[in-house]
């Protein structure tokens, strides 16, 4: 049975500037240079800010890209070590969502959560957050912070700091090779 909200209907957006924001709060964190996370923040900021309201949304539609890429990836991980990945990413995800609460408002974990449920299903996690009504300001860092841990989950998995990262701008490559 087909469903709305399979990933063929979806925008992929922006998926490029989703990934420089995603990349630029990885290396944020790990490298520790507090000029460089300023000068990566405000360059982050500089391009949300130049796209206006289409190009933002482009940007949200490119993080959900990611999001469900990453859960595909993970998904086929699980699957081949005969796991369910959804018993195994989403409560890691919750947990760590909980332990962020100045970024993330404790009412929008389940959204977040149900998006990696529905990309961990093989559904587009836009499409299924679309049918709730638009998105909202206050899911907005949630949503970000949803990609950094699924990147980050990915990249602990495999014990490289940018398997994540790599993995979606080699799509990307080959995605405009054949375009």
């Amino acid at each position: 049975m087909s469903s709305s909200c399979e990933p063929q209907y979806a925008p992929a957006g922006d998926v490029g500037a989703a990934l420089m924001m995603i990349d630029s709060r990885l290396k944020e964190v790990h490298d520790g240079d507090a000029v460089s996370h300023l000068e990566q923040r405000a360059l982050a900021e500089q391009v949300v800010a130049s796209l206006g309201p289409g190009g933002a949304e482009d940007v949200l539609d490119g993080t959900c890209t990611i999001i469900y890429m990453f859960m595909s990836w993970l998904r086929q991980a699980h699957e081949a070590q005969d796991k369910d990945v959804i018993e195994y990413v989403v409560p890691t995800l919750v947990a760590s969502m909980r332990r962020m609460p100045r970024s993330i408002r404790p009412e929008v974990i389940p959204t977040m959560a149900g998006l990696v449920v529905a990309a961990g299903m093989g559904l587009s996690p836009n499409l299924w957050r679309k049918q709730y009504g638009d998105w909202t300001e206050a899911e907005m860092n949630p949503l970000e912070a949803t990609a950094f841990l699924l990147a980050e989950h990915i990249n602990r998995i495999t014990d490289d700091p940018d398997f994540a990262t790599r993995t979606i701008a080699e799509a990307l490559s080959l995605a405009e090779e054949g375009a």
